[in-house]
């Protein structure tokens, strides 16, 4: 190659690798990574919720939701009510929302009564107890909600058991 087409050549590379720098550069600044729950867990969790209030004579929903509050695994046992469906996804929601368990939230607002619009902030959100945020290596990957047992402290139980049982 002559002297030209080599200095030429260099050009071209130095600036595409600068381009492929840059490029790359936006790239990490534009995206990120997230850590879920993944369908397999959801649905084995949701299942288990299940059948711990099963064992204990309640028909409940349960619901797993990813990071966002999307849901993955939704399970309602024969017999439970068609609302313990829509209650155990808005607790699984707001658990994730929130990053924290539904009952501590409905303390803290009744505790703290100029809280109170934020029960209103978000028709997904229910702030009754029963909705757990689901954590590994202290990064929330989903959360849980479960509806329908003869009390909010008795759908966490069940959400407990699942998630000592699953994770």
């Amino acid at each position: 190659m002559t002297p030209l087409k080599n200095t030429l050549l260099s050009t071209i590379f130095a600036g595409l690798a600068a381009t492929s720098f840059q490029a790359s550069a936006e790239d990490q600044t534009a995206t990120i990574s997230i850590a879920q729950i993944s369908s397999a867990t959801a649905f084995t969790l949701s299942q288990e919720a299940v059948a711990q209030c099963a064992a204990k004579g309640y028909t409940v929903s349960a619901t797993v939701v990813d990071v966002t509050g999307n849901v993955i695994a939704q399970l309602r046992a024969d017999n439970a009510g068609k609302h313990t469906l829509d209650s155990s996804r808005k607790k699984a929601f707001t658990a994730a929302s929130m990053k924290q368990p539904t009952a501590s939230l409905m303390k803290t607002i009744a505790d703290k009564p100029m809280l109170q619009p934020l029960k209103d902030m978000d028709d997904n959100l229910l702030l009754l107890a029963g909705g757990l945020p689901l954590t590994v290596n202290n990064t929330v990957i989903g959360a849980i909600g479960v509806g329908g047992a003869p009390g909010g402290h008795l759908d966490v139980q069940c959400a407990e058991a699942a998630i000592n049982k699953v994770l």
